[in-house]
């Protein structure tokens, strides 16, 4: 074969397979590509959907788990102090114990919402005149009994304790924030003419909390310590004021404190 038909035979070769070559490199990509943006753009898509696959996998196994471990309600019965600041501290003789019950609802581990009652007694003596005593009288209010019943509505938010030590996980521990109404009535035992004093005053209380089980999800030892800030209807009563340099306050203005210790009931 002569040199210069070389040349012209492989250009020849190359014209032949260089259209194969080009379509088989160049056009399985594009096609793929045209593929990929069909499925992506294909009416009722959603490029979230594995997202949203996940949470609600989530949502089901964190479901599951309350189902199987969480509380549904707990009946809640409790003993304390309620003692107060201010003048109405200094007036008061608080008398123990305090009652309290309520009953709680779980939304899932950490969320609840209660509703209760608590009653306390507390007593004053007022040996010397005042100003809430008629004129001409010389001596004071002397034994006066007091009664205090709230009704509240209660939020509280467990911590979550799952990375924290043993002792901490086991003790529940919670916020507690409660809307409170306290209804006080105050009888003068010994001044029969007097009637007795009743009123209402809405107040807060904010506090914290720890439940120790006993048995694990059916019942638990509470511990709880709330402030209390109430518009009482005698807060700022001059009643009391001394008419002589005696016992006696300008008005009975003073924030409360709670201690509960409580046997909780759960299912």
């Amino acid at each position: 074969m002569r040199r210069g038909l070389i040349f012209p035979i492989f250009a020849l070769l190359f014209l032949v397979i260089y259209p194969n070559i080009g379509h088989s490199q160049f056009s399985s990509p594009g096609d793929s590509f045209d593929l990929q943006e069909e499925d992506s753009f294909q009416v009722g898509g959603d490029i979230f959907s594995d997202f949203n696959e996940d949470l609600e996998a989530a949502q089901i196994l964190e479901d599951e788990r309350f189902y199987r471990y969480g509380r549904f309600f707990s009946f809640i019965a409790s003993l304390g102090t309620t003692t107060f600041d201010g003048n109405r501290g200094r007036a008061y003789e608080d008398e123990l114990p305090s009652y309290g019950l309520s009953l709680l609802y779980f939304s899932d581990f950490q969320n609840a919402m209660g509703l209760g009652l608590e009653f306390s007694k507390h007593n004053m003596f007022f040996p010397d005149p005042t100003k809430g005593v008629k004129d001409g009288e010389e001596t004071g209010f002397g034994f006066i009994e007091v009664s205090m019943l709230r009704v509240f509505f209660s939020y509280r938010y467990y911590i979550d304790t799952a990375n924290l030590g043993t002792a901490l996980t086991y003790s529940n521990p919670y916020f507690i924030g409660r809307m409170e109404y306290w209804y006080t009535t105050s009888k003068f035992i010994d001044q029969d003419v007097l009637a007795d004093d009743s009123g209402g005053g809405l107040g807060f209380g904010l506090g914290f909390g720890l439940e120790f089980p006993v048995k694990i999800k059916e019942s638990y030892l509470g511990l709880e310590f709330l402030y209390h800030t109430v518009n009482f209807h005698d807060k700022f009563t001059n009643n009391f004021e001394s008419e002589d340099g005696g016992v006696g306050f300008d008005d009975l203005t003073g924030d409360g404190y709670s201690t509960k210790v409580s046997y909780v009931f759960s299912w």
